[in-house]
């Protein structure tokens, strides 16, 4: 990567990687992007910054001629309830904003990423240790758009030779951006109750498995992937990774070794509840460990420590030291 465009360059994953970025590659090497101009965002402050609906490919186009892009980050989409919520919106974006940045791909010859999600498996496929490849029949509009979005990644490197890349991401924890609308969210927003009111209503229930990763591994294995040799990359697209799997009460319990008083009840929302019934409790990373040597650094109490102590910044609310680490 050299010079590098990402699109929706506001959001969770987009915020981080886009700093990160900057700090590897040099602040004018890399353009960020996003439906809306935040002032005084480091994104949009610190470094190449301009408005893009990703639905607009002319300017997308016209961008990457202008900056002489080679690699796009394609981030720009709705997330899983909010998809569930809005779905024709969902699929127009998710899809049309896709197809545009493929085609841009395509026509100057750019390496392409863009990442898929545990969305993209469904009630059929095999719930633990997920398989690389198995069974994909989702039941959200969220999710059919990442099986499709993987598809259609495939076909323009089999069909016109682009070098796509890209992971299923599981939920992602982040202190740094406040949650957008995914199902896995609870697992950012408890950490935030946890510090300000010692308690939590979770809208998950209770022995649900769902795969969690630290937004630093993340950021690390999208960077470790488009750096990766192609000619190791046998799957290229929509490899699983994961660095965590763990249900509510798992969570709650390593807040305790930090925050010895907190407490959890539930309030199951009945939509995500259902999405994430249809997601796998654990998927199998071994290709892309084997394929790119993908490693995550941080387990669930590493995480936890991590995220209650720069929160606890954040926040500017006194935090003490843990029980047990």
């Amino acid at each position: 990567m050299k010079k590098i465009l990402v699109t929706g360059s506001l959001g969770q994953i987009g915020s981080e990687l886009t700093l990160r970025l900057r700090e590897l590659y040099g602040e004018k090497n890399v353009l960020a992007t996003d439906i809306r101009h935040v002032d005084g965002n480091p994104v949009v402050e610190n470094g190449l910054f301009d408005t893009l609906d990703v639905l607009d490919g002319e300017k997308l186009q016209k961008l990457v001629n202008d900056y002489h892009i080679d690699t796009i980050i394609h981030l720009a989409a709705l997330l899983s309830a909010t998809a569930e919520k809005k779905p024709l919106l969902a699929w127009n974006l998710n899809m049309g904003g896709l197809v545009n940045a493929l085609e841009v791909a395509r026509n100057s010859n750019a390496q392409f990423f863009t990442p898929s999600s545990i969305g993209a498996f469904g009630l059929s496929t095999p719930k633990d240790n997920t398989p690389q490849d198995t069974i994909q029949r989702p039941n959200t509009m969220y999710g059919v758009t990442k099986v499709s979005a993987e598809l259609l990644c495939d076909y323009y490197f089999a069909k016109f030779g682009v070098d796509t890349r890209g992971v299923r991401f599981p939920g992602l924890i982040s202190y740094k951006t406040l949650p957008g609308g995914g199902t896995t969210d609870y697992a950012v927003d408890i950490y935030y109750e946890a510090l300000k009111n010692k308690k939590y209503t979770s809208y998950i229930a209770q022995g649900t498995y769902m795969d969690m990763m630290y937004i630093p591994d993340a950021i690390d294995s999208i960077i470790k992937l488009m750096e990766a040799d192609s000619l190791r990359l046998k799957h290229r697209n929509a490899f699983n990774i994961t660095a965590m799997s763990f249900e509510p009460e798992e969570i709650a319990a390593s807040i305790r070794k930090f925050i010895p008083e907190f407490t959890m009840d539930y309030q199951v929302d009945p939509v995500r509840q259902q999405i994430a019934d249809s997601w796998p409790n654990s998927i199998d990373a071994t290709a892309a460990k084997e394929e790119w040597d993908f490693n995550p650094r941080y387990d669930l109490d590493r995480m936890t420590k991590s995220m209650l102590e720069n929160l606890a910044e954040k926040l500017d609310i006194p935090f003490g030291e843990p029980i047990l680490v």
